[in-house]
C-alpha cells in the first residue's frame, strides 16, 4: 500500500481486510512473513498465526505498535487480514503452503512500505532527541530486537520507521513472573541508535506522561479476541488485557532511571556453516577466483 503516514494515531480498532493473493514470502524474517494483497487494494506484510512463534508475537505486534503510533512514532499502519488457506494453493512452496494451510482466520498485517531500505546507523544520522524517544520507547517494551546487529529499523522517504515488534514484553510468556520481569531494567548498549547520543531524559519527559491507563487500555483493546482466549490463569480476554496494561503502566513511570548505556558487546566468530561463510566472503568470492584470473588474462 505504502501511504505516506506521520506516525500519528488514527483512532478506533484494527481495520480488517481480506487477502486476495500472496505474492512473496520473506525470508529475512524467522516467522516467514510474505507479503500480500487485499480487498482494499493495498499490499501488506503479513504475519501469521500459524507461524513457530504463535498468537503471542501478533499481541506483541499490535500492542506496541499502535501504542508507538499513539506516541507519534513511525509505525506502519497495522490491520486484520482475513486468510483463506486456499489462496496458497499455486505456491510452489511446500514450507509456505503449510504455513498458510495453519493460519486460516485472522492474521496481522503491517502496511508495506515500497522501496524502503533497512537504517545503517553508518548512512544515517539521528538527532539525540528522537534517538531518545525511541531508546525510551524500545526501554518500556523491552524490545532486545533493534540491536545494531538486527536494526529493525527501514528508512522510507527520507524518514525512520520502526517495524517488527514481535519480540517484545517478554514477560508475556510467564505471566506469573511479569512483575519481576517488568521490572528489569534496560540494557541499550546494543542499541542501533545507542551511537546517537540518545536524550532518554527528555524523551521520558515528553512521552511517560502520555502512557496513561486510559491510552493503553485503548491500545490493548486493539487486540482481537481470537488471539487472547485460551491464556493460562485469565479467565477472559478482557482480563488479560488488563494485565498488559497493568504491566506497562508501571514501567512507563520509572523505566527511564533504569537505562543503561554503556559499551557495546563485541562481534563474536561467525557459527554459520562454511559454505554460507565462503559465500559471505569479500570479493574476489572464492567462487570467482578462477573467473576473476580469466578475465584479467
Amino acid at each position: 500500500m505504502g501511504r505516506i503516514m506521520t506516525g500519528t494515531y488514527c483512532g478506533g480498532m484494527l481495520s480488517e481486510v481480506t487477502a486476495t493473493r500472496y505474492v512473496t514470502p520473506l525470508r529475512e524474517g524467522g516467522s516467514l512473513p510474505g507479503i500480500v494483497e487485499a480487498d482494499d487494494l493495498g499490499t501488506y506484510v503479513m504475519k501469521f498465526t500459524g507461524a513457530g512463534q504463535g498468537r503471542k508475537t501478533l499481541v506483541a505486534e499490535v500492542i506496541c505498535g499502535r501504542l508507538g503510533r499513539r506516541l507519534g512514532l513511525r509505525v506502519p499502519e497495522l490491520v486484520a487480514i482475513q486468510l483463506d488457506p486456499v489462496i496458497g494453493l499455486g505456491e510452489p512452496d511446500q514450507e509456505v503452503q503449510e504455513l498458510l494451510k495453519a493460519s486460516g482466520g485472522l492474521n496481522l498485517g503491517m502496511d508495506y512500505l515500497p522501496g524502503s531500505i533497512g537504517f545503517d546507523p553508518l548512512a544515517y544520522a539521528m538527532d539525540p532527541t528522537e534517538a531518545g524517544r525511541v531508546v525510551w520507547f524500545d526501554a518500556l517494551i523491552n524490545n532486545v530486537d533493534r540491536s545494531w546487529r538486527n536494526p529493525n529499523m527501514l528508512v522510507w522517504h527520507g524518514e525512520p520507521w520502526l517495524i517488527d515488534h514481535g519480540a517484545t514484553m517478554i514477560w508475556h510468556h510467564n505471566w506469573p513472573g511479569a512483575p519481576a520481569s517488568a521490572a528489569k531494567p534496560y540494557d541499550a548498549s546494543d542499541h542501533v541508535l545507542a551511537s546517537f547520543a540518545p536524550d532518554v531524559a527528555a524523551a521520558a519527559a515528553a512521552l511517560a506522561p502520555l502512557v496513561t491507563e486510559e491510552l493503553l487500555t485503548e491500545v490493548a483493546a486493539d487486540v482481537p479476541d481470537a488471539w487472547l482466549v485460551d491464556e493460562p490463569g485469565f479467565a477472559t480476554a478482557d482480563a488479560l488485557r488488563r494485565a498488559y496494561v497493568e504491566t506497562l503502566l508501571a514501567r512507563a513511570a520509572t523505566i527511564h532511571e533504569r537505562i543503561t548505556l554503556g559499551e557495546r558487546t563485541p562481534d563474536t566468530p561467525s557459527r554459520a556453516p562454511g559454505w554460507l561463510t565462503d559465500h559471505l566472503a569479500p570479493w574476489p568470492h572464492p567462487t570467482k577466483q578462477d573467473r576473476t584470473k580469466d578475465s584479467s588474462q
